[in-house]
């Protein structure tokens, strides 16, 4: 570990002038031995950082949403090329070109606050072994092996020794005792943090690989924290868990604001939206008429909560415009299956079995066929009109039957006598 720390040693200045700026402050208020002197420093440190790396941030939720997209796509052609890793590599590549995707979008927060996580351990670190590091010098040195948080000492580690600990000021007890509690902390808000995207923001209509990957690295992810952090000191894991606690706040924003098409978080925004719609009988700000413009721009391709919600304007009376205003008036965005949304379907009739078919005929054969008096003189017009019609020909060569040609069988009435 302390290998890694020493090669992201071009930022331990840095971040350990950043530290002592925060502790000047924060010493002329507490003190400038005390711990909430030194820990409120390294808070402050993790959120400067984490409001630099907001628009990181942005970028990874971007590129999460559009690897969720891609996921049937891709196992399409895991698939198809199941046999030949290098065809499905290189499709893969040309999958992610086209789109623009980048998969390693995700992981950019993370890898941003590397240089900065392992700087501050090599800093602690130093603190402990009596080394001056950076900007901070032998006085700052001493003031920060005095610096206590709930009675363990910034520097020390679960794995420290009881004389290493004594000259630290401080019992072994202590030390454990704190360092289990924020390591138990720390790794119950990743798997929290995991689980919260797991469960409210993912389309439960695609079930694909990765989210069986997403689900057991919400259980690998917490163990790995846990068996890492003995091996932190107190100040790193005051960073760590603070970090924990800013992206959860974070997502928990995300998720309450802009949700995932399909998951659960976006059927409750939904719902709280038409509720403020109907309200309002209208949208008030931009970013709600922006969510109602890309719900109507997808036409047929709306999921089940979208669909739900431009029902729901429709019977109260609202339409939602391509612009992603709502105003009264009659419904014109067309459900799935593109009929008016809000309008009663057309039934279909039902389909008969064979055995009600039958029972139609047999009851059709039994109904009296004969003409009434009033039909009889239309009946007798009709078939004059085609007798007089018929050539005693067909189209193919051959002679039309009487029947054919429109004449009656049975006696025929005789013929008035021709002019001469």
């Amino acid at each position: 570990m302390d290998t890694i720390a020493s090669f992201f040693s071009f930022i331990t200045t840095p971040v350990s002038w950043v530290i002592v700026q925060f502790h000047t402050v924060y010493g002329a208020i507490f003190g400038p031995d005390t711990g909430w002197a030194w820990g409120l420093s390294i808070v402050s440190l993790v959120i400067l950082i984490r409001i630099c790396l907001i628009p990181l941030f942005v970028k990874q939720i971007k590129a999460t949403r559009a690897m969720q997209t891609l996921q049937p796509e891709m196992k399409k052609i895991q698939e198809r090329y199941k046999n030949d890793r290098q065809r499905q590599s290189e499709e893969m590549m040309k999958l992610y070109k086209d789109t623009g995707t980048n998969p390693l979008s995700s992981c950019l927060p993370i890898l941003a606050q590397s240089p900065f996580f392992f700087a501050l351990y090599h800093v602690l670190n130093s603190i402990a072994s009596n080394d001056t590091i950076g900007v901070i010098n032998e006085q700052l040195l001493a003031s920060a092996q005095k610096a206590h948080i709930f009675g363990a000492p910034l520097a020390a580690k679960f794995t420290d020794s009881s004389e290493k600990v004594e000259l630290l000021n401080s019992s072994l007890t202590d030390v454990r005792i704190v360092t289990a509690v924020m390591i138990v902390l720390m790794s119950l808000s990743q798997f929290y943090t995991q689980r919260q995207l797991m469960t409210k923001n993912v389309d439960t209509t695609v079930k694909t690989p990765f989210m069986q990957q997403q689900k057991m690295l919400m259980y690998v992810f917490p163990v790995i924290f846990a068996v890492f952090g003995i091996n932190f000191p107190v100040g790193v894991l005051v960073y760590w868990l603070t970090t924990n606690v800013w992206t959860m706040g974070q997502q928990m924003y995300v998720i309450h604001n802009n949700p995932t098409p399909g998951s659960k978080a976006q059927a409750a925004y939904l719902e709280r939206l038409s509720k403020h719609v109907l309200k309002n009988s209208g949208t008030r700000n931009r970013r709600q008429r922006a969510i109602i413009k890309a719900i109507v721009a997808k036409g047929r391709d709306r999921n089940e909560y979208e669909r739900k919600f431009i029902n729901g304007l429709s019977k109260n009376g609202l339409v939602a415009q391509a612009d992603g205003a709502v105003v009264k008036g009659e419904a014109t965005v067309h459900d799935e299956d593109g009929t008016q949304a809000g309008t009663p379907k057309r039934q279909q009739p039902k389909r008969q079995s064979k055995s009600q078919r039958q029972s139609g005929v047999a009851k059709a054969a039994d109904e009296p066929t004969s003409l009434t008096k009033s039909d009889e003189p239309q009946s007798k017009a009709k078939t004059a009109a085609g007798a007089k019609k018929g050539t005693g020909k067909q189209p193919g060569g051959g002679t039309r039957s009487k029947a054919q040609s429109g004449q009656r069988k049975g006696p025929q009435r005789p013929k008035s006598p021709s002019k001469k």
